[in-house]
């Protein structure tokens, strides 16, 4: 997908939501275990609900990977039903993957190609050669972490280095890899004060925003300081809607959840 068709498809629905599927089997609705594939189970009865509402999701990957072979079926099987029922819909392998370059290649293949998603995160530590693997995959995007919304973020984004705050120098030196344009960022919504500088240095790029909801990070300050042009943003809620509700009427409240913020994001478009 083209940055251009994900800008058109934020314009059509008045939202730059997108929804984490992180699907914790113990936190699911007790009648979907007696399903062959809870999890996909669970999965498609959120995106049946709240597809007109959002412009992305997002499964965490490890979420998946915790239950070995039938995790990643299900996984497989959500990828290919939002692909095959909502192709407009940008989708996000968030796997945080990152390594030397044959085996970024591989990592990148795994997601792009054989699954077939929009985009990967990637951890920059290892540097140009372990991005610049995803980044050679044609129409997709790489999502790379800049300034995360955990607490042991100040470990090290934030220190200075050669007076200069790491992050910084993360965005900075990212923008001269090969195929940059086909990058985007993390940062946290929990990190709102920061987006003014983070936009002086990468204006026309998406960021993908976690921390909106459970973690506590405010929609309007993102808004405030992190929207450029394009909007330039996609806003992650993964608990907040998902387990919204652990009865029957699960969907439904993930979808009411979804509402308010799509509500509130068409304000922020105005």
């Amino acid at each position: 997908m083209t940055t251009k068709e994900l800008v058109s498809q934020i314009q059509k629905k008045k939202s730059f939501l997108c929804i984490g599927l992180d699907v914790d089997i113990h936190k699911i609705p007790q009648h979907l275990l007696k399903e062959e594939d809870p999890i996909f189970a669970f999965n498609k009865a959120i995106i049946d609900a709240t597809h007109h509402l959002c412009v992305a999701y997002k499964p965490n990957t490890a979420f998946y990977e915790a239950y070995g072979l039938k995790g990643w079926k299900s996984l497989e099987k959500t990828i290919n039903y939002i692909n095959e029922n909502h192709p407009e819909i940008f989708t996000i392998a968030d796997a945080k993957r990152g390594d030397i370059g044959n085996t970024s290649t591989m990592y990148a293949k795994a997601f792009l190609e054989d699954l077939n998603f929009d985009s990967v995160t990637v951890a920059p530590y290892m540097g140009k050669d372990s991005v610049e693997p995803f980044l050679a995959i044609n129409n997709k995007h790489t999502i790379l972490l800049a300034l995360t919304s955990n607490t042991g973020a100040f470990d090290f984004q934030t220190k200075q280095v050669d007076g200069k705050e790491l992050y910084k120098q993360v965005l900075e030196t990212s923008k001269t890899w090969e195929n940059s344009e086909n990058l985007m960022y993390v940062v946290g919504a929990t990190k709102a004060e920061y987006f003014t500088e983070i936009r002086k240095i990468v204006p026309d790029s998406f960021l993908l925003v976690p921390g909106v909801g459970a973690q506590g990070g405010n929609l309007q300050d993102v808004c405030k300081y992190g929207m450029n042009e394009q909007v330039g943003l996609l806003i992650n809620s993964s608990r907040g809607i998902i387990y919204a509700s652990s009865q029957e009427d699960f969907a439904q409240a993930a979808a009411e959840k979804a509402k308010e913020l799509q509500e509130q994001m068409a304000v922020a478009l105005g």
